[in-house]
C-alpha cells in the first residue's frame, strides 16, 4: 500500500489513498479539486522516497468534501484578587479532504 507524508497548513500528515482527514482550512470549495505538492516522503511497498526538504515531481490530489468549524472551546482568563474575568470563545475553522490518487 502507497502511503505519502504531506505537508499543509504547518503541520505533517501521514495518508494513503482513500484516506479522509481534516486539514486547516483551505481556499477551496466544496467537491473542488485539490493538489498538495509539498510531499516530504512516499512509501511504495518497501521503496521509499525521503524529500530534502520535498520529494520532487511528486503530488498527492484530494477532493475537498467540506468545509467547517470545529467544537468550541472556552478560553477564560483571571487576576486572582483583582476582580479581572474574561471568558471568550474560539472554534477553529477545517477542511475534510479525501485522498484521490499519490503521484511519486
Amino acid at each position: 500500500m502507497k502511503h505519502a507524508v504531506i505537508e499543509t497548513g504547518g503541520k505533517q500528515y501521514r495518508v494513503a489513498e482513500g484516506d479522509v482527514i481534516f486539514v486547516e482550512k483551505l481556499t477551496a470549495a466544496d467537491g473542488e479539486a485539490v493538489t498538495f505538492d509539498k510531499v516530504l516522503a512516499v512509501v511504495d511497498e518497501g521503496e521509499c522516497k525521503f524529500g530534502a526538504p520535498t520529494v520532487e515531481g511528486a503530488s498527492v490530489s484530494a477532493t475537498v468534501v467540506k468545509t467547517g468549524k470545529g467544537k468550541k472551546i472556552r478560553v477564560y482568563k483571571m487576576k486572582p484578587k483583582k476582580n479581572y474575568r474574561r471568558t471568550q470563545g474560539h472554534r477553529q475553522p477545517y477542511t475534510k479532504v479525501t485522498i484521490n490518487t499519490i503521484n511519486a
